[in-house]
């Protein structure tokens, strides 16, 4: 990322520009309660430019496509694309750490407890109704495979109900 007389967006924000849509929330929440004019102990003026400064970068960092144009303007790539260092005669001397990378979708994240749950209940929700299909048929004695001698006997049934039908 190369360095400029301002500050980029999540230098603001003290983010580093691989941060998730919910670090970038997380940061921003944050730092709004402490520069908002009302709250703060700052003077009014300074408290004010800082939570401009701040909303500007959410607004910038928060929508996907603004962020993607933005991350090109600073010269930040998500992809762990290998970029031609920014002096030649100088070997590089640190390796992409691909840990990270936000090349993941940002919706990206872990289950909550409530969700685990819920799927807790939807899993024994239909081992129960598997249990109870194998209970009712292996009560009523309906055989999943038949033997041969319970195939003539309904084959028999059959033939007598029919022979007993009048046309």
């Amino acid at each position: 990322m190369p360095k400029s007389c301002n500050p980029t967006y999540y230098s603001l924000l003290g983010l580093h520009p691989s941060a998730s849509v919910i670090d970038i929330r997380r940061a921003y929440r944050e730092l709004s309660k402490r520069y908002h004019p009302d709250t703060t102990e700052l003077p009014a003026a300074v408290a004010t430019g800082k939570f401009q400064q701040i909303n500007e970068a959410y607004a910038t960092l928060s929508n996907p496509d603004r962020r993607l144009n933005y991350d090109l303007k600073i010269g930040y790539s998500r992809f762990g694309v290998i970029q031609a260092p920014p002096d030649l005669n100088r070997s590089v001397s640190y390796t992409y750490d691909y840990s990270k990378s936000a090349y993941l979708d940002a919706s990206d994240r872990p289950l909550s407890s409530g969700e685990i749950f819920a799927l807790f209940i939807l899993g024994l929700t239909i081992f129960g109704c598997l249990l109870l299909a194998i209970t009712i048929a292996f009560i009523r004695g309906d055989a999943l495979f038949p033997t041969p001698l319970q195939q003539s006997i309904s084959h028999l049934s059959q033939l007598t109900v029919l022979a007993n039908f009048k046309f």
